[in-house]
């Protein structure tokens, strides 16, 4: 039922205006884009923006978006938000505008180049998806996406524009089914959300993080937002009083300033609450007070400090809490000093403190990086980070998928600052192991390395390195790369550069297997023709040649098949295929008994379907949950929640199937809970009395131990559905004494 209220509600249309009114509110939006844009124009500039909205508009004029409103208005508020919250000009706002004119209407790339010049027809090119074949190993998601990144390099402004048209997506998504919810959800908080954050815009991410979870997780989400808004006067009194010491210190120190308290976002304090197991009420820094000063650029830095004394004068920092990226600012350009330090009644308090300048950079990311670069020996960190995406794009020769994996690791992570023997800075994405480090200097230096010295201490290659490291790598010229290699480096260039040595190696064993091939088909008397190769290749299933003579090579194939061959001329034949007996395919092999197929029903029609449920997140019936089609397990059932689901749904969107809960209160799911509580006598008595005896729930295992009057249980269960395991929460948790109750995923 859940699930077709939550699909049922947005796809109402909410849009009912005539077509005289819709010329009005288009041309709002239009008149408002311009007046954004004011500052900006140029001579001839507005003419050239009308151009491209008559376009777009003439383009669209016969598509409507799924709310019912017409097409343009998309384009128009992507434009905008280019503008506005991304701080872009002109150029982007024409391309934002007919960023969709090429791939859904009859627009051509040469007619977006013959009306407004070869740059801007190359960045609509880059906004447009390919149209891959979709099969199971390859996603057009991924695929998509690896297009977008190979016009990144050539010009930021892609991905820009991208994120643009993503985040209103996501702010327009109610008018969507639910599973496209979650697919799009999923992409955007795998992906797009890490990119915006690496482009320096936190305001985008955070709100496409939010809106992600909206979707992914409604109820947690709900709940939180309801908390915030609960709390809110409470909050606003306490940040007041936090901040009206500080206040007067700023006014009597002479410093431009201004001083505000924001919530964090609901998805940060939901981390914050997984990580750290603990309780809304217990999240200490559900805000943070920010310092904006006024100062000129020489002075940022001192007055920054001057501030942050101030405020350790007043309030107890915590040491190890301190973040200094004025020193040295994130490789997306990010520069401030975050300090917590601990506030009236014992709470925690994050203060950030930055410049005006910072404050822009850290708001609009990319866009004001380039506004005050000026040449400044603030080097380039973000052409440094494209001219590293670039090398890793050209020697790329992987899927979509894995490419997008290895890109997510390698260039969005968060970085980690390490630095060599003559103290020059390198930055590495988090988890980066010694090695990374040698193939970061150079690939020959990573190819030889043996080992490392970590702050003058002798460490073996796969260590992984911290921030603030200083390394020495220690290289033999014995050294070769190895397939484990690959387990332990996250970097792109370190993967690919060890994937080229181990196919050197492959190359020169399959020149063996080259030689091999020749002399039994020259025996037989057929051409060591390229023709011939192709037919072996085929015959034996290989990917390509190399596999092909690598594995003749090492013997795994004696090509004995040989003699089946017909030979016409020089030519070989391949023998006729056997009739195949007929198998049944893995995907409808049942994994369950007749009774636990009729638990699910699949897709709009009400057909009971096999499927197996996901032993990475175990779901039970009330949970919200998604089918996903594998190859060789058929159908199996995720939550929206699970830890696996964004990177599922980003991947293979195309294999995600609507799922729901049939009512079936015969079968029981294993399904376990954590218990923190005070030790007391007879405590694991009490507590399978409520199990056992209140509710009648079979107990699979129980496990409590306890330390220095604390005890902590493991206890998994068999449930029926949702509702049955949140009441068993509900009475475990009036037990006296009893201090959390958490759901975990039992195996």
């Amino acid at each position: 039922m859940e699930e077709q209220e939550i699909v049922a509600a947005p796809l109402t249309p909410k849009y009912n205006l005539n077509e005289e009114q819709e010329k009005k509110e288009i041309l709002r939006h239009y008149r408002a884009l311009l007046r954004a844009l004011r500052e900006k124009l140029k001579k001839g500039d507005k003419e050239l923006v009308r151009h491209a909205f008559e376009m777009a508009a003439e383009a669209h004029k016969t598509m409507r978006r799924k709310s019912g409103e017409p097409y343009i208005i998309h384009p128009l508020a992507v434009a905008m938000i280019c503008v506005e919250e991304i701080g872009l000009g002109v150029r982007s706002t024409i391309c934002a505008l007919l960023h969709d004119t090429v791939e859904d209407t009859d627009l051509t790339f040469e007619d977006v180049e013959r009306e407004f010049g070869h740059e801007i027809a190359r960045i609509v090119d880059g906004l447009t998806k390919i149209s891959t074949v979709i099969d199971n190993n390859t996603s057009q998601q991924a695929e998509n996406f690896k297009k977008i990144l190979l016009t990144l390099t050539d010009d930021p402004r892609v991905i820009l524009i991208k994120l643009a048209d993503r985040l209103h997506n996501m702010r327009t998504l109610d008018s969507m089914k639910r599973e496209k919810q979650l697919k799009i959800s999923s992409e955007t908080v795998w992906v797009y959300a890490p990119l915006a954050h690496r482009m320096g815009l936190y305001n985008i991410k955070t709100e496409l993080e939010d809106l992600s979870m909206k979707y992914m997780e409604p109820e947690t989400y709900k709940d939180i937002a309801r908390k915030l808004a609960e709390t809110k006067r409470e909050r606003t009194r306490y940040i007041n009083e936090f901040i009206r010491p500080v206040k007067e210190k700023l006014i009597s120190g002479g410093f431009d300033f201004e001083i505000y308290g924001r919530p964090k976002s609901i998805h940060s304090i939901w981390n914050k609450i997984k990580k750290k197991g603990v309780a809304f009420e217990e999240v200490y820094d559900l805000f943070a007070i920010r310092i904006i000063l006024n100062s000129p650029h020489a002075r940022e830095k001192e007055h920054c400090w001057k501030v942050y004394s101030i405020i350790t004068d007043e309030y107890t920092p915590s040491p190890e809490r301190l973040r200094d990226w004025l020193s040295n600012p994130k490789s997306n350009g990010y520069e401030a000093l975050h300090t917590t330090v601990m506030g009236p009644q014992g709470k925690w308090v994050e203060v950030q403190i930055r410049s005006k300048r910072m404050n822009e950079i850290a708001e609009k990311g990319l866009a004001a990086h380039y506004k005050y670069k000026e040449g400044s020996a603030d080097e380039d960190r973000f052409d440094k980070w494209f001219s590293q995406i670039r090398e890793v794009l050209n020697t790329q020769d992987t899927d979509g998928v894995d490419f997008l994996q290895d890109f997510k690791t390698s260039f969005l992570a968060e970085e980690i600052y390490v630095y060599t023997p003559k103290g020059d800075v390198k930055m590495l994405p988090i988890g980066s192991t010694a090695l990374d480090f040698a193939f970061s200097i150079h690939s020959a230096i990573g190819t030889k390395c043996i080992g490392a010295k970590i702050n003058h201490k002798l460490v073996p290659i796969s260590h992984k390195l911290r921030s603030g490291d200083q390394v020495e790598i220690i290289t033999s010229s014995k050294q070769k790369p190895s397939e484990d290699w690959l387990s332990f480096v996250v970097t792109a260039k370190a993967k690919n550069k060890i994937k080229d040595a181990l196919k050197e190696v492959k190359r020169t064993i399959a020149e063996e297997g080259k030689y091999i091939l020749q002399r039994k088909l020259e025996g037989i008397g057929a051409a060591y023709s390229q023709q011939n190769i192709d037919t072996l290749v085929a015959f034996y299933k290989f990917h390509s040649q190399l596999d092909f003579y690598y594995q003749v090579a090492v013997k795994a194939i004696d090509l004995k098949e040989l003699k089946e061959f017909q030979i016409l001329g020089d030519r070989l034949e391949p023998p006729k295929p056997q009739k195949p007996v007929q198998e049944v395919p893995a995907e409808i092999t049942p994994h369950y008994s007749k009774k636990d197929s009729e638990l699910i029903i699949f897709g709009e029609s009400s057909d009971k379907i096999m499927y197996t449920l996901a032993k990475c997140c175990n779901p039970i019936p009330g949970d919200d949950v998604f089918g996903f089609v594998s190859t060789g397990k058929g159908l199996i059932i995720h939550r929206t929640s699970c830890p696996n689901a964004p990177s599922l749904l980003s991947n293979y969107g195309h294999r995600v199937v609507k799922t729901k809960w049939a009512k079936n209160k015969e079968i029981s799911f294993l399904t376990g809970l954590k218990i923190i509580g005070m030790d007391d006598v007879g405590v694991v008595n009490k507590i399978t009395n409520v199990i056992s005896g209140d509710l009648k729930i079979n107990i699979a295992a129980l496990a409590i131990e306890s330390h220095e009057g604390l005890f902590e249980g493991t206890i998994k269960v068999f449930v029926h559905d949702k509702e049955e395991l949140e009441e068993l929460v509900e009475r475990l948790k009036m037990l006296k004494g009893i201090q959390t109750v958490d759901r975990f995923d039992a195996e």
